[in-house]
């Protein structure tokens, strides 16, 4: 195994249990990990759908108690999770339950650091590595997404929004278990679906093309990739779907495991930036550069791209040079939003505010994970290409 295959991979950290149904199993996990009063949180659109009251009933049914923090926010700023983990304090609970997307997720992870932990929950964050929370003095936490892209099920920390700074940080914090349930997507609208499901091909496909790849997350990602490939188109064809949803679920998922050791490059970066600038959903912003950050990789990773291409469709002959990889791979990406209507960058903002923030992208270290130096400059033209279309 080569130097560049032995970086580390955190696939195996969390739990998950996957597959149709799964969600019915809430209330008898909880009483594994010996929870007695759960606090479960979900945000307004999770609990006016219906799949709130599926948990429950899970959870009741095992004779567990439950209090509802319902207000999760988008993007959760640092005072929503504090006023979930403050109610879970006042009633006594000895578990949490996150149900919904990233932001529910999220939502949940931080309350589980507070209710054993003093706030500000901006105590935690990773850039404060002096004050790291005791993970085994926590009280358990399981996740059960209804959406499929973030991978949050899978990934050891959640990420929080600093209302003084607008900035996001992350804070760790593990998932005791990952219920990943394809039926609760069944009912995801299609922006939803189309975004989310971006997210989670930009983890797989940043990770697959990042500087520190290694051979378990090659096996996760190539996968997820593929999943996306053949599932999501026919999610659109045919929204109820139970197969193409579980591909899709399934990828999201992958897709987190993935990316646990190479982490994420170019879309990422700045998608993290322009979501927080322009209030643009977190799979959005990201997926925003992903068709240029693959085409600027391919010189340094030509392999892996062709593959990437490949994978969603892409017809890359072989023996192609680097500039012919790059662009297969940036209409096969461009092809797929096509096929999903992924949105386009004027829906946010104008080309000039865009371009604006390019200063702001290149601060403090950005782009680590990339197997090529990126300047300003490149900042410029993949935003720009990607405004361009549309």
């Amino acid at each position: 195994m080569s130097e560049q295959q032995t970086s580390t991979c955190l696939a195996t950290r969390n739990p998950i249990l996957f597959g149709r149904g799964t969600h019915r199993r809430t209330g008898e996990e909880l009483r594994r990990l010996g929870v007695t009063k759960a606090l479960v949180v979900c945000d307004a659109g999770v609990k006016s759908a219906g799949i709130l009251d599926k948990v429950l009933g899970s959870i009741q049914a095992a004779g567990i108690g439950a209090v509802i923090f319902d207000e999760a926010q988008s993007d959760p700023p640092d005072w929503s999770c504090e006023a979930a983990a403050a109610l879970g304090v006042r009633e006594g609970v000895d578990g949490v339950v996150a149900v919904g997307g990233g932001s529910s997720l999220d939502t949940g992870k931080a309350a589980k650091i507070l209710l054993t932990n003093p706030p500000p929950i901006s105590r935690y964050y990773l850039a404060h590595e002096d004050v790291v929370p005791d993970e085994s003095k926590m009280y358990p936490i399981i996740v059960i997404p209804t959406t499929a892209g973030t991978g949050s099920e899978a990934t050891p920390g959640g990420v929080i929004t600093d209302s003084a700074t607008n900035e996001k940080h992350n804070v760790p914090c593990m998932s005791n278990l990952g219920i990943v349930d394809p039926e609760l997507t069944l009912g995801l609208p299609p922006g939803v679906t189309a975004t989310t499901a971006v997210d989670a091909l930009c983890h797989a496909a940043e990770a697959y093309t990042s500087n520190k790849p290694n051979a378990i997350s090659d096996v996760l990602t190539e996968r997820a990739i593929a999943l996306i490939g053949a599932s999501l188109p026919r999610v659109f064809d045919d929204p109820g779907d139970p197969a193409a949803r579980e591909g899709v679920q399934l990828a999201a998922t992958l897709g987190g495991l993935g990316l646990m050791g190479p982490f994420c490059h170019i879309p990422h970066e700045i998608g993290l930036i322009i979501g927080m600038l322009f209030h643009i959903p977190h799979g959005a912003a990201c997926g925003m550069t992903l068709p240029e950050g693959l085409e600027f990789v391919a010189p340094a990773l030509p392999e892996r791209v062709a593959t990437v291409a490949r994978l969603l469709g892409g017809d890359v002959p072989e023996g192609a040079p680097p500039e012919t990889i790059g662009a297969a791979a940036r209409e096969a990406v461009i092809g797929l939003y096509g096929k999903i209507g992924f949105p386009k960058l004027s829906d946010y903002c104008s080309r000039g505010e865009l371009l604006a923030a390019v200063p702001r992208i290149m601060e403090p270290y950005p782009f680590v994970h990339c197997p090529r130096e990126v300047t300003a400059a490149d900042v410029t033209e993949f935003l720009s290409r990607a405004y361009d279309r549309g």
